[in-house]
């Protein structure tokens, strides 16, 4: 365990002298403030609770930033170290090639973790300062909202991972992280509409529904986030969470498996590669 708590805090300290970390809690404290302001700006008239309104556009936000920003992080964390020939070096210590995997994970999930706690902690604290009316419920559903989205950076880390692990060139690792993060925030709900388009109104299976929703780790989070209260309310999310019947635990426990399941692979495939 020490020697994966030495590498995280390696990886952290070239996060900060990168500027990755300084980077992405600035963009998403800037993204996060702008919806915050705007985007709840309608709500006095119709007399919505701003902070549900602010879950509903940062929860949107979370889906296309916080995935890219974990692949960009770990997409060459192997195959870069093995480019540059420090991975022979580090791997001359008495470190193990699971604790360098598992090491550079949680340095980087600790990078994604504070920029998400603290942009989005300093929105909701900026929304509170202007004596908006906020109940504990909706609270409760930001800070859900919080934990999930670095749950959720913490799959697309462990996908970046694995795909280090395979690559042999950081350009192609960088390729295949960009496709990966295509496929999952777009192309995949698309091809998902066109065939709701094409079934002509007639009602998909539950469990076909829930079986493709938990193929893609971003429809769980929407799920989690977008399909009760008052957030669910404002979303189309609601309909669906309410068709599925899926609850929050199972959620979780998908979101990870979602994230066990290609750090486990990173590591099997790391530990037959050949430096």
């Amino acid at each position: 365990m020490r020697n994966i708590l030495t590498i995280a805090g390696k990886e952290i300290q070239e996060g900060m002298r990168n500027r990755w970390v300084l980077a992405t809690t600035l963009l998403l404290a800037a993204l996060a403030l702008t919806l915050s302001f705007l985007g709840s700006a309608p709500t006095g008239s119709v007399g919505v609770n701003k902070l549900d309104v602010v879950i509903v556009s940062l929860s949107s936000l979370t889906i296309f930033l916080v995935p890219l920003i974990a692949l960009l992080l770990s997409h060459d964390a192997i195959v870069g170290e093995m480019e540059r020939g420090t991975m022979l070096l580090l791997l001359s210590y008495p470190i193990g090639r699971r604790e360098v995997v598992f090491g550079k994970f949680l340095g980087h999930l600790a990078i994604l973790a504070f920029a998400t706690l603290l942009g989005y902690g300093v929105a909701a604290a900026a929304l509170a300062a202007t004596g908006s009316n906020i109940g504990p419920e909706s609270w409760k559903a930001f800070g859900t909202m919080i934990a999930t989205s670095v749950l959720l950076g913490a799959v697309f880390a462990a996908i970046g991972h694995l795909i280090s692990a395979v690559a042999n060139e950081r350009a192609t690792a960088g390729g295949i992280a960009i496709g990966i993060w295509l496929f999952f925030v777009l192309i995949y709900d698309m091809a998902l509409l066109g065939a709701l388009v094409a079934a002509q109104g007639r009602a998909i299976p539950t469990g076909l529904l829930n079986v493709l929703l938990l193929a893609n780790p971003t429809d769980v989070y929407r799920l989690l986030n977008l399909g009760s209260g008052g957030a669910g309310a404002l979303s189309a999310m609601g309909g669906v969470a309410a068709h599925t019947g899926l609850s929050s635990p199972v959620l979780l426990a998908v979101l990870g498996f979602w994230t066990l399941a290609p750090l486990g692979l990173a590591t099997l495939v790391f530990s037959r590669r050949e430096l």
